[in-house]
């Protein structure tokens, strides 16, 4: 009997053992695109998520390349975290200004300045008031008397401070006219320059971009005109730093916003369009002769 012939077994097609190392390629570079997707975006949440979906999705629970990934650090400095769109910014600049403000205090007493000098805490920033003969004769723009004591003091503590500052010169109704001042606008502006001058001189360090000068001339009094006492309060010199911040009101606690919040409301930092001073009793902005360093 013949006996029956085997063939052998068939074997796989040449080209067949490829395919599972290109699917494995393939699965990591997709791996490896989305990966780089997400490390460029700046939501830390959604880089989560998407983590953990990919971990089980490609590593069947064990160690992930998602584990050590993170965010942009260089693009997420662009963009302030919610902390800094809060309200603490402005109660470290308040903090800041509140100190100055008794540093100045301080100085006024050892001295004994309270009928010269000043200082108001405001919302829109902090103001230092010099009278006129603190630092001018009268009729004069040119700095005497306690102004070489006065301007380094001040000069150093705006030295520590980032804020815009703004000075402004003011007089009282009594019209003046001499060559050198046709009107009392020519003296305010002329003493506002003219201390800004002196503060920045004192104090190298600090930058001139940050300060203008302001003549107001006798329209933004802080006190009646009709007698003695009060034109000898309008004739002065303010110096007001002004807050960077503004306090939100709709911001909840640890930082985040309410429900209501205007998203152009006050945690963002404060409109630079022009100085605001708290003056009272003034005339409109138009009414004032100004000059920037």
């Amino acid at each position: 009997m013949a006996r029956k012939k085997h063939h052998p077994p068939h074997e796989e097609h040449e080209g067949e053992p490829w395919l599972l190392p290109y699917s494995d390629l393939m699965t990591l570079l997709l791996a490896l695109f989305i990966a780089l997707f997400a490390i460029s975006q700046t939501d830390q949440k959604k880089m989560s998520e998407l983590a953990q979906a990919f971990t089980a999705a490609f590593n069947m629970g064990g160690p992930s390349f998602f584990d050590k990934a993170g965010p942009n650090v260089g693009r997420r400095a662009e963009t302030p975290s919610d902390e800094d769109l809060g309200n603490s910014a402005y109660f470290a600049e308040n903090k800041q200004l509140e100190e100055i403000q008794k540093k100045m205090q301080e100085y006024i007493e050892e001295n004994h300045l309270e009928d010269q000098l000043s200082t108001e805490m405001a919302e829109e920033g902090l103001m230092i008031r010099i009278k006129e003969r603190a630092l001018f004769p009268s009729g004069s723009a040119q700095l005497v008397g306690q102004a070489q004591s006065i301007v380094p003091v001040v000069a150093g503590m705006l030295a520590s401070l980032p804020e815009r500052v703004v000075i402004s010169g003011h007089t009282d109704n009594v019209p003046i006219s001499t060559a050198q001042y046709p009107s009392n606008w020519e003296l305010s502006a002329s003493r506002a320059m003219n201390l800004m001058k002196a503060v920045l001189a004192a104090e190298k360090s600090l930058n001139p971009a940050r300060f203008s000068a302001i003549g107001y001339s006798e329209y933004r009094p802080i006190a009646d005109n009709k007698t003695d006492a009060g034109r000898q309060q309008n004739r002065r010199v303010e110096i007001f730093i002004a807050r960077n911040y503004r306090f939100n009101p709709n911001e909840a606690p640890g930082g985040k916003q309410g429900a209501n919040t205007d998203t152009g409301a006050a945690n963002t930092p404060a409109a630079n369009s022009g100085p605001a001073t708290p003056s009272t009793n003034g005339a409109a902005g138009s009414n004032m002769a100004t000059t920037s360093m």
